[in-house]
């Protein structure tokens, strides 16, 4: 009912109906077809026209025609849905800052259920967006969409962003090289596992979201939401242990160290290599040759003075070269990496 969607009055929707399907029509000829006083109808139109789902004929001022209905009618539409939106954001914060007022937390205060892809999502957003200190991210394939994930004026607020990236999603699924470097270069931090035992949201050490199947149907089953809690506690500590074993992403000779001779390229690949990736992924993901890809290779293993991949990965362990000293949002943290050779052999590597 057009009453009901547009918050339009039966009278006025009435009269909206009834000037769709005439050409044009004055207020008195709009008052005999609705059976109501001419009064009443200029009183109508004059209320349709401020909603713009009336104007005046441009040919006769006297005369009044209806607005295209399905241009104005989306326009009201969309306007009221993005009312009802920022009502649930409203109501979603009112009920953040309940929670967070209330003491003496009850068994079932410290999990909500999240059901649906779009629910999540809001979620993630909003709790996201009111990041005071740092935001911790288990990236596990597959993935359901859950648009950008990472806030970038959050990192430009100076809060600390880690991402523990899990290497299948270099299959096709997740972040390109390209969007991890950019990733890195705007502040956030990234690491690399071969596997990463769950999806994983959590937000200043307070919240935590867990989707409840590790599907690509997830999203349709719903997330938990997760309180202050030792269930939160044992989650932060999760994704500790995994952020110390995963391994650091180099993108730039400068993420090195005690590595000569090395330049961009060589570092590139030699991270990648580490993941187990092979030499024709790597040269998809850096938008180089096959050839290049294994020249590098060998350059890095003469400069290593080793034979093999896997005698390259831990001469760059004992060497250090992927080794540094980052100042993130928290203080200041040493990001260690313990390489993997390759897919079957890696302890940890780049997804």
């Amino acid at each position: 009912m057009l009453s009901d969607v547009l918050g339009l009055t039966p009278e006025e929707a009435d009269a909206y109906r009834t000037l769709v399907s005439v050409a044009s029509a004055t207020p008195a000829e709009l008052a005999g077809l609705v059976g109501r006083d001419a009064r009443q109808v200029v009183h109508i139109l004059g209320r349709l026209e401020g909603q713009g789902l009336a104007a005046r004929s441009l040919g006769d001022t006297a005369r009044f025609v209806a607005s295209p209905p399905a241009a104005v009618m989306r326009a009201l539409l969309v306007q009221r849905q993005n009312e009802l939106k920022l009502a649930e954001l409203e109501l979603d914060s009112l009920d953040e800052t309940y929670r967070a007022a209330t003491l003496g937390r009850g068994v079932a205060e410290v999990i909500d259920v999240i059901h649906g892809a779009e629910a999540i999502r809001e979620r993630v957003g909003h709790i996201q967006l009111g990041a005071r200190e740092e935001i911790m991210n288990l990236a596990k394939a597959p993935l359901f969409s859950l648009g950008n994930m990472t806030d970038d004026t959050a990192i430009e607020r100076g809060i600390r962003y880690r991402v523990i990236v899990e290497r299948t999603l270099f299959d096709g699924e997740g972040p390109s090289f390209g969007e991890i470097t950019q990733a890195q270069a705007s502040g956030e931090e990234v690491r690399v596992a071969d596997t990463v035992p769950l999806k994983l949201f959590i937000v200043d050490r307070e919240l935590a979201i867990v989707p409840l199947l590790g599907s690509a149907d997830a999203a349709k089953a719903g997330a938990l939401l997760v309180h202050r809690s030792s269930l939160l506690d044992a989650l932060i500590a999760l994704f500790e242990s995994e952020w110390e074993k995963a391994m650091r992403f180099a993108t730039s000779a400068g993420d090195l160290q005690n590595a000569p001779a090395i330049d961009d390229l060589d570092a590139q690949v030699l991270s990648l290599s580490l993941t187990g990736l092979t030499d024709r992924a790597i040269a998809t993901q850096l938008l180089t040759s096959l050839r290049t890809v294994q020249r590098r290779i060998r350059h890095l293993m003469d400069i290593a003075g080793v034979h093999n991949r896997m005698q390259l990965g831990f001469h760059a362990a004992r060497a250090g070269w992927l080794e540094a000293e980052r100042n993130g949002g928290g203080g200041t943290s040493r990001l260690r990496a313990v390489p993997s050779v390759s897919a079957t052999t890696a302890r940890r590597s780049i997804g």
